[in-house]
């Protein structure tokens, strides 16, 4: 997921639709690419970090799941 993208367009109080709009491609393909299942193409990505006057590197930064850690309480195997 592309939360970073999902700030920038809080922050420009801009609405997914009308990025969309913008950069001449549906809604429902900005959300698909906000999700992570299409991808779209390079001028279509610099006219967005334009739209939202963002660093690329930053806009377009995918989030990892990273796992919960174990509580404390949980035992550690002995490798031995």
């Amino acid at each position: 997921m592309l939360s970073n993208l999902k700030v920038a367009l809080s922050v420009r109080r801009m609405r997914q639709a009308e990025l969309a709009a913008a950069i001449g491609i549906a809604p429902s393909t900005l959300s698909e690419f906000i999700h992570g299942r299409v991808e779209l193409a390079p001028h279509q990505l610099e006219r967005i970090a334009e739209m939202l006057r963002a660093d690329p590197a930053w806009l377009f930064a995918r989030v990892i799941h990273i796992p919960a850690l174990k509580s404390d309480a949980e035992p550690v195997p002995v490798i031995a």
